[in-house]
C-alpha cells in the first residue's frame, strides 16, 4: 500500500510501496448499521466546486470468496443507485484497484460525500439504503469497515471525475497520544499536496464513527487525475520517505487502498 493517503506514500512499517503500515487483524461482524441507503439510477450529479466543509464517508467491503459475479454486480448497482438520494452530494462504489496495506483482504469500496452529518445520517436511515444493504450487501460480504470524517476545506469538485484514482489511508495511532500529536499528523497530511503536484485534491480528518472503524482514528483521501499520476508519486522515493519519517513513531498500523472512480456503465467487478 502507500502513504497515509499522505496521498502518496509508502509503507512505514511494511515493505509496501507507500506510506503505509501493517496492522493487526481485527474483524467485525456485519450489521445493517455499517452501510447507508441508495435508490434507483439517476443522472450523475454535477461536479460542483467546493471549498467548504464536506463529510467524507468511506466503506470497505470484503466480498465472500467464490461469490457469483452476478451477485457482486447487483450489490454495486444497488449501491451506486443511491447517488440519486437527496442528501448525497457524491457516491460511487466499485472494485479496489489495489491494496497496499491491510490485514483484511478488502475487495470493494464505496466513497460518498455530504454537506453535513445530518445528511449523512439521513442517507443512512433512508429505506432505499436499508433495502440495498439487507438484500444485496450483507448476504455476500463477510467483513466491512466504515470511516467518516469532516473535510474542513475541500478544494475543487465534490464529484471526482470517472477514471480518477483515489488513495485512501486509515491510521491507527499508538495509545495515549495527545491532541497535539493528532494535529501534527493532520498537518503533515494536509501539506502533502504541496510536495506532490500530481495530487488534485486531498482531505483528511479524525474519524467520528469509531464503532465501525476497527480502531482507526485518522483518515485521508487523495484524488489523482488517473492511475499514472498516482504511480508517479510512488516513484518519488526520497520525497515519500521524508514525509513518512515525520509521523512514523506515532503509528501502530495503517490501511491503504487504491480505487479508480468508475463510470456509471463500468461500476461492477
Amino acid at each position: 500500500m502507500r502513504m497515509l493517503c499522505l496521498g502518496a506514500a509508502r509503507s512505514f512499517v511494511s515493505s509496501s510501496r507507500s506510506l503505509t503500515f501493517l496492522l493487526p487483524k481485527r474483524h467485525l461482524k456485519l450489521s445493517s448499521s455499517y452501510f447507508k441507503p441508495y435508490s434507483h439510477s439517476s443522472p450523475p450529479k454535477s461536479p460542483i466546486q467546493m471549498s467548504t466543509t464536506t463529510i467524507e464517508h468511506i466503506v470497505l467491503f470484503k466480498v465472500k470468496d467464490d461469490t457469483d459475479h452476478g451477485k457482486v454486480n447487483t450489490m454495486l448497482s444497488s449501491l451506486n443507485s443511491l447517488v440519486s438520494l437527496d442528501p448525497v452530494l457524491h457516491l460511487a462504489a466499485g472494485p479496489l484497484y489495489g491494496t497496499k496495506s491491510s490485514p483484511i483482504p478488502f475487495t470493494h469500496m464505496l466513497h460518498s460525500r455530504y454537506s453535513s452529518k445530518d445528511n449523512l445520517n439521513a442517507y443512512s436511515a433512508h429505506p432505499s439504503h436499508v433495502t440495498a444493504v439487507k438484500e444485496s450487501v450483507l448476504p455476500i460480504c463477510d467483513d466491512v469497515m466504515a470511516v467518516d470524517w469532516v473535510a474542513d476545506d475541500l478544494q475543487g469538485p465534490v464529484v471526482p471525475a470517472p477514471g480518477s484514482a483515489i488513495r485512501v489511508t486509515f491510521l491507527k495511532l499508538k495509545e495515549n497520544l495527545g491532541e497535539d500529536v493528532k494535529n501534527e499528523i493532520l498537518a503533515v497530511i494536509k501539506g502533502i499536496k504541496g510536495s506532490f503536484g500530481e495530487i488534485n485534491q486531498i482531505t483528511c480528518g479524525e474519524n467520528f464513527s469509531p464503532a465501525r472503524a476497527k480502531g482507526y482514528s485518522i483518515a485521508s483521501l487523495a484524488v489523482f487525475p488517473a492511475v499514472s499520476e498516482m504511480e508517479a508519486v510512488d516513484s518519488k522515493e526520497e520525497l515519500v520517505n521524508l514525509q513518512k519519517e515525520k509521523v512514523r513513531d506515532y503509528l501502530d498500523s495503517v490501511i491503504v487502498v487504491d480505487y479508480v472512480v468508475p463510470s456509471l456503465q463500468s461500476a461492477s467487478l
